[in-house]
């Protein structure tokens, strides 16, 4: 990049060039989500095509009657400068840059018949539409041409204007237009920005809590899994002392059984051991939460001040042949919705359902509408907003499916469906 003097002289010929001969800039595109005003602009757009042929008909007309009282010109020639000296307004959110360049080509051409004496040799609506076009120019192109746009325009006004103190007046004028659509060409990149970042770390709170969640549940299914495997190694040991009928080669079986068991388990705590090492203190002993436990979830709820009910005790539930991981799922999907029910909808009755079928378990949590706008995600509420993602990572991975929304009484619902045998089952 060619720095000093020479680099800044070139960049000022670059932003002249694009200036007069360049390319036109697109239509801005808009910052952040779409807000009231936004809504209310897509609403009436349909209506600015007749809107602005109705104001360039008035400006048209207003200029047309103001050079016809002012200059003594064939009609034909009062209307083409009644529409030249308009039209650029039009153009302007369009083609800024071929509003200017018409604007600019009006300011030398709507002199004509102007009297010597006249300190002000344009027609008002002439002005009005220029500074506009100015205005938008300056606030979507850079500074550096929108600088050659204000000297250049500045060059009429003290060959035409009459007085000098008004030539220097509209100078004056004109650099403030250049001024402020600049401040708001900078201030509309600002929030650009700001809604990028946003959305970019959005996006990575996101993936970050998927990730977290991934981590939490590998390592509660490395939990039970082991369990199951320690279980298999155990008897496995123990069955030649248990059963002393049995024959070496049987013997013998049950010690390859064992073995194999132990390395499998070695071999898992191994591979999965980074995911249990949150902190370097000592590894959990607490055993992992079951179908068992959502009783006393719902106690300790209501302790908290919650008005929980259960349609169905899950007490008897968790006697049926519910898979540890799934009665672990449903377990924390209960837990997190309860949570979400009192950070957002405090003071609000809340139902809990756990229905265990032959092939699934279903589960269900309700609370009553809250102060919040109805139709709000509770994750979408906070700042950390990310428990709808947890739950439905851990009904995904199991081959179930989660869905939460509001209700049809401006309440907001969390149901699950886990099937027992993964995701071959909830595929049907």
């Amino acid at each position: 990049m060619e720095n000093g003097p020479a680099g800044t002289l070139r960049g000022a010929l670059d932003d002249l060039r694009r200036l007069l001969v360049g390319a036109d800039y697109p239509p801005s595109p808009p910052v952040g989500p779409p807000g009231r005003w936004r809504r209310r602009w897509q609403r009436i757009q349909p209506f600015v095509i007749p809107v602005l042929v109705f104001a360039v008909f008035g400006l048209t007309v207003a200029g047309v009657q103001y050079l016809t009282d002012t200059r003594d010109l064939a009609g034909w020639l009062v209307i083409g400068l009644g529409i030249g000296g308009s039209l650029p307004a039009v153009l302007a959110p369009f083609r800024p840059l071929l509003a200017w360049r018409l604007g600019y080509l009006m300011l030398f051409v709507g002199v004509v018949d102007a009297r010597p004496a006249d300190t002000w040799p344009w027609s008002p609506v002439q002005v009005v539409a220029f500074l506009f076009v100015l205005l938008l120019l300056a606030g979507r192109t850079t500074l550096g041409v929108a600088a050659w746009a204000g000297l250049l325009s500045v060059v009429p006004a003290y060959l035409f204007v009459g007085t000098a103190a008004n030539a220097h007046g509209v100078a004056v004028l004109f650099t403030a237009v250049v001024l402020v659509g600049d401040q708001v060409r900078r201030r509309r990149q600002s929030q650009r920005a700001l809604a990028e970042q946003a959305e970019r770390s959005e996006l990575e709170q996101a993936r970050r809590a998927v990730l977290e969640e991934r981590t939490r549940i590998a390592r509660e299914m490395h939990d039970v899994v082991a369990h199951h495997m320690s279980m298999i190694a155990v008897q496995a040991e123990t069955a030649p002392y248990r059963l002393a009928e049995l024959s070496e080669p049987a013997r013998a079986e049950f010690t390859a059984i064992a073995g194999s068991a132990r390395e499998a388990l070695a071999d898992m705590r191994r591979l999965l051991g980074v995911l249990r090492s949150e902190s370097p203190a000592a590894p959990e002993t607490a055993p992992q939460p079951s179908l068992a436990d959502v009783p006393e979830l719902v106690e300790a709820a209501r302790r908290a001040g919650m008005a929980v009910t259960v349609a169905a005790d899950p007490a008897p539930v968790a006697g049926r042949a519910v898979p540890e991981a799934v009665g672990l799922a449903a377990y924390r999907i209960i837990q997190e919705a309860l949570a979400n029910a009192a950070r957002h909808a405090p003071g609000t009755a809340v139902r809990v359902a756990v229905d265990a079928g032959e092939q699934a378990l279903t589960i269900g949590v309700w609370n009553d509408p809250a102060g919040a706008p109805a139709g709000r995600p509770p994750e979408a509420v906070g700042p950390a907003g990310h428990g709808l993602t947890g739950m439905r990572e851990r009904a995904r991975l199991l081959g179930g499916r989660l869905r939460a929304g509001p209700t049809s009484d401006q309440g907001y619902a969390v149901t699950a469906y886990l099937p027992y045998d993964g995701p071959a089952e909830a595929a049907g």
